[in-house]
């Protein structure tokens, strides 16, 4: 959206696209909106645009209680970006200002608080604090409406300094005390539920979403004791143990869902991980992603457009945990079976097949396969975090031996969620390809569903430069590409 005018006239039509790209309030009821919000179209005068939540609530404005702003899906903008902005947005969502405070983003991303502050200002209307804010609030509405937990307890879970601000808050934004938020509908959830049975949750998306084939190739690398996907396609449940900053989580996200949302369900030892679980989750399933900028860009080039239109809101899965996934990219499925077994330790509550926790890079930096990159995660000479440079991170990965380009390409695009990246030579290579075979590799588990008939073939990563496919025209939006050719993009068989 490029000027107001068209954002009124998103706002007219109740552009559900456009929801999270930008936020508008309405100056004589003093409530900010969604896009989409059903109620009655405002007065053009009357109206002001924000880029963020964030900045809706620092003027003054309240969040309305139709249309529920907050809980809209985050931009994928700030999953294309890698500039300081893109980078304090993924680590604000992860939950590092709560947990490190303005000095401690400013450090991760290597500028000063007064830099930081002043970009993210200048471009989201808000600052790191009041980016915070606005996400604890939206957590403390989150356990206000959907547990039993007294008001105190979810004021520190959701990252509030103390009881007062909490309350100040919650007023603030929803103009409301936390009792009366409480005593909503809200969510639509139904009755609230006991801690021991975890929080329920709706995670929003944007447009289609094609969950079965998302939930198809989490099915194939589903790490036994860590991972499992139960059920008979089209009502599967994915299933996962987490190492969370203060403590550990059993997660579970359903594939069936009543609307535009997947419903999941956080099982917590630490309630202040819960904001860290959600991100993690959204950056998994790619949540944030705007299916309708990729389907323009890769639906007009040529040999994509009819896979484009057979298979709506196909996604570039993430990953819950970047490290755990690099891991697993050199030691290939078998070896990563083996090292939880040997290395792994049990969540503070097993759970059916979940049984153990990925092993942290510290307990395999004496790995023979893995060690090296093990011991470059503990050290932090490779940082792999929301807000870890891109460029800098696939080079810190290049000079650890044992990790060659395809590794390092896959890593990129799913423990770093870069939506631009075409995997070099296909998942799982700790080694080059044999120059001497023709014949296409084997995809592996993982891979996307076969392109129709006309649709390009996955490029051979053996071929020379000149008969690769020109990538370039699929930007910035590779990664989506690479999941319509089906191009492997799961931990494979290690070669060589």
């Amino acid at each position: 959206m490029r000027d107001d005018d068209t954002r009124y006239e998103a706002v007219s039509s109740r552009d559900a696209r456009f929801d999270g790209e930008f936020f508008f309030a309405v100056r004589t009821t003093g409530i900010y909106c969604r896009p989409s919000c059903p109620a009655v179209t405002p007065k053009r005068r009357n109206v002001t645009f924000f880029p963020t939540a964030a900045a809706a609530q620092g003027h003054g404005f309240r969040a309305c209680r139709r249309c529920r702003p907050d809980a809209v899906p985050g931009s994928a903008e700030w999953n294309v970006r890698a500039d300081v902005v893109g980078r304090a947005v993924r680590l604000i969502g992860d939950g590092v200002v709560d947990r490190e405070g303005v000095p401690g983003l400013a450090g991760r991303l290597g500028y000063s608080t007064r830099q930081v502050q002043r970009q993210l200002t200048a471009e989201l209307g808000a600052g790191p604090v009041a980016l915070a804010r606005a996400q604890r609030a939206h957590t403390a509405r989150l356990l206000l409406q959907t547990t039993d937990l007294p008001v105190t307890e979810i004021a520190f879970a959701a990252g509030f300094a103390s009881v007062r601000q909490f309350n100040d808050t919650i007023r603030a934004v929803y103009a409301r005390t936390p009792t009366a938020l409480r005593a909503e509908s809200g969510t639509g959830a139904g009755a609230r539920t006991a801690l021991a049975a975890g929080v329920p949750l709706r995670l929003a998306h944007r447009g289609p979403y094609a969950a079965g084939e998302v939930f198809d190739l989490l099915a194939a690398e589903a790490l036994p004791r860590v991972e499992e996907v139960v059920g008979a396609p089209g009502a599967r449940t994915y299933r996962r143990t987490l190492r969370l900053p203060y403590g550990t989580g059993i997660v579970s996200v359903d594939e069936r869902s009543a609307g535009r949302w997947l419903d999941a369900r956080i099982h917590l030892t630490e309630l202040r991980d819960l904001t860290t679980a959600v991100h993690r989750l959204r950056r998994l399933f790619d949540l944030d992603a705007d299916p309708y900028a990729v389907a323009e860009r890769l639906g007009a080039v040529p040999g994509l457009a009819a896979e484009v239109a057979a298979r709506p809101g196909v996604r570039s899965p993430g990953t819950a945990e970047p490290e755990e996934f690099a891991l697993r990219t050199l030691l290939g499925p078998e070896e990563s079976a083996r090292v939880v077994e040997e290395y792994g330790t049990p969540p503070a509550t097993a759970c059916g097949g979940l049984t153990h926790l990925f092993p942290a890079p510290r307990d395999l930096t004496g790995h023979p396969v893995a060690g090296p990159l093990a011991r470059a995660l503990a050290d932090g000479a490779v940082r792999l975090d929301p807000g870890a440079d891109r460029d800098e991170a696939e080079r810190a990965l290049l000079a650890v031996p044992g990790v060659t380009p395809g590794a390092a390409a896959l890593i990129r695009m799913r423990a770093l969620g870069d939506p631009d990246v075409f995997p070099k030579g296909g998942s799982g290579l700790t080694s080059p390809p044999d120059p001497g075979v023709t014949s296409p590799p084997d995809p592996g588990p993982g891979a996307a569903s076969p392109p129709s008939p006309g649709v390009t073939s996955p490029p051979d990563p053996g071929a020379a430069p000149s008969d690769r496919p020109d990538t370039d025209a699929w930007r910035p939006w590779r990664s989506y590409a690479a999941r319509y050719l089906g191009v492997p993009v799961a931990p494979g068989p290690r070669s060589g």
